[in-house]
């Protein structure tokens, strides 16, 4: 699916007209219902309110929805890839550090953005009962109902246990619903998306006019990672599978073409994705995330682990011991994708030198400290940047992918592992190492069919391949990983050359790297492994209560 041109302009018009609360407790006043759905011109632009949610138009403070460039890439914050300038104190850090409570603000916006769109989904789901059958209108429901299974696969991922609405309630049903199973959310979820994938267009017959609505590729990749979630393995690799037999989907050449404006849309890879407009619906990522030499706030970094997880050329582990290492080039002798996704310092980066050092003089822009406005890491995001002048650094034309082929591909893989099946190299070739294959990157094929060895290797891969995509913290929860790797230090990018790193860090780096001391993590298990309903929903619905 691509949601950019076809769901930006048309909502700009509709957006206002065609809303409701969530849970739909206020009812929908100010639409006159009664002659809308005699015309399909009607209904489409409906729809793409849908598509739109509650996504914002330029510089996002906060969560908006699970799609926002802020919902989405900022999510990397949760993780061991990446932390938030804003620090230990930022309601991203409390999700995953042991301070969650049910007043965050982000996991409240999270919930109010999916049943947001729920709601609006159910309206128009309503709606269509009242439009002559056609081809048209069975496409958009499919559509419609592929939507909102969406945001029920987002609640029951991280929330669990959540209220399972697919009617249009009144205020007194909507403040007295129960919640449903996080079993029941998914069984429910894997049966929306095959019908919805049984009514939806394959990915080649989206039209370029058309650009903006869903595809069958699109509901099968949700229905594969609902079934993970289940632990269906035989299910999630039949519809990884599906996908692939298609033959519409194919690994781009470039990496980093992907996730630029222009280059990330109309290729066979971007399966799903949000591509903002600039000056229409664009996004403010540039300003939250470029440094300051390029006018931003560096307010997202990525983490030491992510840079120690990108292999040397070769294949082999990275390890600070290794003569390849260099700590004035720290993308030398590693994995091309380092470099397509960081940058760090003594790094070119939009035509000027980017300096971060301990040693640098305070009055520089980028200096490694514990208050200036600059990366508390010393790395920061090459990816979502051609590195070409932008015009409004608060309203960028970003493309942020959702479902990508190559996940597609790890996810195949993962499902056949997970379900027994025996790997050979055949199947290796078909998955893994056609993406480590990428024209641009060229990473030795994984040779290795131990399924506990190939597993780690695996997990690996997607986190590199999927870096900064909201990927990770998704897959840490159900892996039922996260209070390991989410328990300890957080660590910077490496300064043994610097004079200064053992007076300024706030705590020396055990492993004689002086790497840079940024945080700690303390992920508790069980608790932070479902988020809380929001507070503020509890407070008025008592079946909403832990």
């Amino acid at each position: 699916m691509k949601c950019s041109r076809y769901l930006i302009l048309a909502t700009l018009l509709v957006s206002l007209s065609f809303s409701s609360c969530d849970l739909e407790r206020l009812p929908l006043t100010d639409l006159s219902e009664e002659n809308f759905w005699n015309d399909e011109k009607n209904a489409e632009l409906a729809l793409t309110a849908l598509y739109r949610g509650k996504i914002t138009n330029g510089l996002e403070y906060s969560v908006s929805d699970f799609w926002s460039y802020h919902g989405l890439l900022f999510m990397e914050h949760l993780t061991d890839n990446a932390f938030d300038r804003r620090g230990e104190n930022n309601d991203f850090y409390k999700i995953s550090s042991g301070q969650l409570l049910n007043t965050n603000s982000f996991i409240k916006n999270y919930w109010s953005s999916a049943y947001s769109r729920i709601g609006k989904c159910n309206r128009f789901l309503e709606g269509m009962q009242k439009m002559p059958e056609s081809d048209l209108k069975k496409r958009m429901v499919a559509e419609a109902r592929f939507l909102r299974a969406t945001q029920y696969h987002y609640l029951a991922s991280y929330f669990k246990d959540v209220p399972l609405v697919t009617t249009v309630l009144s205020g007194e049903e909507a403040n007295t619903v129960k919640r449903n199973s996080q079993a029941e959310i998914l069984a429910w979820c894997a049966t929306e998306f095959k019908e919805a994938a049984a009514d939806l267009p394959r990915f080649k017959d989206i039209s370029s006019s058309e650009t903006g609505r869903a595809c069958k590729q699109a509901a099968l990749a949700f229905l594969g990672r609902t079934c993970m979630l289940q632990k269906d393995w035989a299910g999630g690799a039949a519809a990884y599978e599906e996908i692939i037999n298609y033959g519409d989907n194919d690994i781009h050449a470039s990496y980093p073409e992907l996730f630029w404006p222009g280059t990330g849309i109309g290729n066979k890879e971007n399966i799903f994705y949000i591509a903002y407009l600039e000056n229409y619906v664009g996004c403010g990522m540039p300003q939250q995330v470029l440094p300051a030499k390029d006018g931003g706030w560096s307010l997202s970094n990525p983490s030491a682990g992510l840079f120690e997880s990108y292999e040397f050329i070769d294949g082999t582990p990275f390890s600070y011991d290794d003569p390849r290492y260099n700590p004035n080039n720290l993308g030398e002798n590693r994995d091309p994708r380092l470099d397509y996704t960081i940058f760090y310092n003594g790094a070119n980066f939009m035509g000027t030198t980017y300096r971060m050092s301990p040693d640098y003089e305070a009055s520089a822009k980028e200096r490694l400290d514990y208050s200036s406005e600059a990366s508390k890491t010393g790395f920061m995001w090459r990816k979502y940047f051609d590195e070409n002048p932008i015009n409004n650094i608060q309203s960028y034309s970003a493309v942020t992918p959702v479902i990508r082929y190559a996940e597609v591909l790890l996810g195949y893989l993962e499902c056949l592992i997970e379900s027994g099946q025996t790997i050979n190299r055949s199947i290796l070739d078909a998955t893994i190492n056609k993406v480590r294959g990428r024209a641009d990157v060229g990473m030795p094929p994984i040779t290795e069919t131990d399924p506990s060895v190939l597993r780690e290797k695996l997990r690996n891969e997607r986190r590199v391949e999927l870096a900064y995509e909201g990927i990770r913290y998704w897959d840490l929860l159900r892996w039922e990983i996260a209070d390991k790797v989410l328990v300890g230090e957080v660590w910077g990018a490496p300064y043994p050359s610097s004079t200064t790193y053992a007076a300024s860090t706030k705590e020396i780096d055990p492993t004689g790297n002086c790497r840079w001391y940024v945080g700690r993590r303390d992920f508790r298990n069980p608790q932070d492994y479902k988020w809380p309903i929001p507070l503020s929903e509890q407070n008025i619905n008592p079946n909403l209560r832990d």
